[in-house]
C-alpha cells in the first residue's frame, strides 16, 4: 500500500519547481517512521540545488526543514510513537559508528554514505512517481512534500505546544546558526563576535552569540533591512559593508585589534576570507555559510601560525540534535530564542517558486509553508 501526495519536484537547475503527485510506502520499513509534515521552512540550500550551484540527482523532491507528526513506525521503533510531534533531522546518526560514539553525530558515516547522497540508509530511494520511477528526497527527507519516510532518528520528538511553522526552523536555520556560535565557536562573555551575513543562519548566530553572553556582537550585511532584524536578535553593532569599509569599521569598533570570533554565514570565497583576516590574535573564524560547489580561498599559512589563528568549519552547528532540538524548541517557547521574527511569510506549497524569487532579492528572512 502507497500513500500519494502532492510534492515540488527539481527537475533541472534554473527551472521551476513543479507540483507533483508521488507515492511513499504507507507502512514504514523496519527502523524507520512515516511523518505527516505540518510545515517546512524554504532555506537557501533548497536554492544552491534550484540555480544549480550545486550538483544533485534527479528528479528530487527539495526541502530538508520540517516539523511534523508521526503517523506511523516501523518495526524496531522505540524512541517515536504515532502522534509525537517532531522536528526533522538532515543528519540521521546511525548512533554506531565512531562519530556517533565519540559525540559528533552530524559526522556520521551513515550520513555521508547516504543521506548526503538524498537516499534512505539502505541506499534506495523512499518516493516514487505515479509512473513508478524513484524519485529522490533532499538530505534524505524532502520536506517540500506532504509526508516523509526517515530513519528513526531522523525525527527528533519535541513538546506538543511548539508551535509547527516556528519549530521547522530549528530543522536547519536555528540549529546551526545557534550552534555556530555555541557549540563550534564555543564563544565566551570577554568576546567580541562578528557575524558576516544577516539571512537565517547569521541571525541564529547572533542569537546563539547573545546566550552564550558575548560582550559584543558586531552584525555586518549589504541590506539594511537585514541589520536592523540583526539588532532585535542581539547585535550591538551594525556595518552595512555595502557602503562602508568592513575592515575599517571592524577596527574601529574594537581599537585596533579585531574580533576573537567571527562567523561567517554567507558562503562566499571573499567573506570568508574577511572572517579570517579580522580575528584578533588568537581568534577563530566559523565557516556556517554553505559554499558553491568548487569553491576555493586563499589565505596567509604564516600570519596563521604566528598569531595562532584558527578557521574551522561548523556543520549543522556541530549540534547533537537529539538534545539540541528539543533545547532550542523550550528556549523559545521560554523566551529565550526568537523564532517568530524568523517566519517573514507563510506560504501554501504552490507558492514556492515565488518564496525562491524572494530570497534571490534579499526579501524577508523565511518563507515557511503550511501544510
Amino acid at each position: 500500500m502507497t500513500i500519494e501526495f502532492d510534492a515540488a519536484v527539481f527537475r533541472a537547475p534554473d527551472e521551476a519547481l513543479t507540483i507533483e503527485k508521488v507515492t511513499l510506502p504507507s507502512t514504514p520499513p523496519p527502523g524507520e517512521v512515516l511523518v505527516r509534515l505540518k510545515a517546512s521552512g524554504v532555506c537557501h540550500s533548497d536554492l544552491h540545488v534550484v540555480v544549480g550551484e550545486w550538483e544533485v540527482p534527479s528528479p528530487m523532491v527539495l526541502g530538508h526543514e520540517g516539523s511534523g507528526v508521526v503517523e506511523s513506525v516501523g518495526e524496531g521503533v522505540t524512541t517515536l510513537r504515532k502522534g509525537d510531534h517532531v522536528v526533522l533531522s538532515w543528519t540521521p546518526s546511525c548512533r554506531r559508528c565512531r562519530y556517533c560514539v565519540g559525540g559528533r553525530p552530524v559526522l556520521c558515516d551513515m550520513v555521508s554514505q547516504h543521506s548526503a547522497n538524498h537516499l534512505s540508509f539502505d541506499g534506495r530511494s523512499r518516493i516514487t512517481s505515479l509512473s513508478g520511477d524513484d524519485v529522490y528526497s533532499f538530505a534524505g527527507l524532502g520536506t517540500f512534500g506532504q509526508y516523509a519516510l526517515v530513519p528513526e532518528s531522523g525525527a527528533i520528538a519535541i513538546r506538543n505546544d511548539a508551535p509547527f511553522e516556528q519549530s521547522a526552523l530549528v530543522g536547519c536555520a536555528v540549529t546551526t546558526g545557534v550552534g555556530a556560535a555555541v557549540n563550534t565557536a564555543k564563544v565566551r562573555p570577554s568576546d567580541t563576535v562578528l557575524v558576516l551575513g544577516c539571512g537565517g543562519v547569521g541571525l541564529n548566530a547572533i542569537q546563539g552569540a547573545r546566550l552564550a553572553g558575548a560582550r559584543r556582537i558586531i552584525a555586518a550585511d549589504i541590506s539594511e533591512e537585514k541589520l536592523e532584524q540583526a539588532r532585535v536578535f542581539g547585535a550591538t553593532d551594525l556595518i552595512n559593508n555595502g557602503r562602508e569599509n568592513l575592515a575599517g569599521r571592524v577596527r574601529e569598533l574594537t581599537d585596533g585589534r579585531g574580533v576573537e570570533i567571527a562567523i561567517e554565514a554567507i558562503g562566499l570565497p571573499r567573506t570568508i576570507e574577511s572572517a579570517y583576516e579580522l580575528l584578533a590574535r588568537g581568534g577563530t573564524a566559523v565557516v556556517a555559510g554553505q559554499v558553491a560547489d568548487g569553491v576555493r580561498i586563499s589565505i596567509d599559512p604564516f600570519v596563521m601560525s604566528d598569531q595562532e589563528l584558527s578557521l574551522i568549519g561548523s556543520n549543522y552547528g556541530s549540534s547533537k540534535p537529539d538534545s539540541d532540538f528539543p533545547m532550542l524548541i523550550d528556549h523559545y517557547m521560554n523566551n529565550r530564542i526568537d523564532l517568530d521574527s524568523l517566519v517573514t511569510r507563510v506560504i501554501d506549497l504552490k507558492d514556492i517558486n515565488e518564496a525562491f524569487d524572494q530570497m534571490q532579492r534579499g526579501i524577508g528572512i523565511r518563507s515557511v509553508i503550511r501544510y
